[in-house]
């Protein structure tokens, strides 16, 4: 059996970050499908994915939505575009999950608190043990250690940034990559 199969009726997952790890990152947050510009080799990378067994879900912090600068109806429609760009590439996302919150609102969906995971996973049926998560922040790899997710930081979006921040237990335990392609690559590499 590898590891992308079923166990007890629970398939593994691969969560992907959103900004910075499929589409360009914001500082100024993405507003409007004319703002998404996905990165080089991201569709491709799903494109792969999608001949595997794991599940492939987004779960993406979108405080822009609470701080009143993103319509939920416009989230809605940058993710359904983009779902539907992926698809026509051949690739797929199982689910988007969304934290609209504002750091300071005290949720437990905001990343690096793993309450996304954790609803994918019961919604889902995942096993959150033999799943990845791929992201550009701190944040993402401290969700998926909350999770009990093996973590992968790329170096597009805020990455490059962020791996001189990571002490030397977290870099030792967190695989860190040039982008999407070559996380995709290391999952599938450990899964065979």
């Amino acid at each position: 059996m590898t590891a992308g199969q079923p166990v007890n009726g629970r398939r593994p997952a691969v969560f992907l970050d959103r900004d910075g790890v499929i589409v360009q990152n914001r500082h100024d947050y993405v507003k409007s499908w004319a703002e998404v510009e996905l990165l080089p080799g991201a569709l491709t990378a799903l494109q792969t994915l999608r001949a595997t067994p794991f599940a492939v879900v987004v779960v993406t912090n979108q405080s822009a939505v609470n701080r009143g600068l993103l319509p939920p109806a416009t989230l809605d429609d940058i993710h359904q575009r983009l779902q539907a760009i992926i698809e026509k590439a051949g690739g797929r996302l199982d689910a988007i999950y969304v934290c609209p919150h504002r750091p300071n609102e005290g949720c437990d969906c905001r990343k690096p608190l793993p309450g996304m995971l954790l609803q994918a996973a019961a919604a889902l049926e995942l096993d959150l043990g033999r799943s990845f998560l791929v992201g550009d922040a701190i944040t993402d790899l401290e969700a998926a250690l909350a999770a009990g997710v093996q973590p992968l930081l790329v170096r597009t979006g805020r990455g490059r940034g962020h791996e001189a921040l990571l002490d030397t237990q977290t870099h030792a335990i967190c695989p860190v990559v040039d982008d999407l392609s070559a996380a995709v690559s290391w999952i599938l590499a450990r899964a065979a």
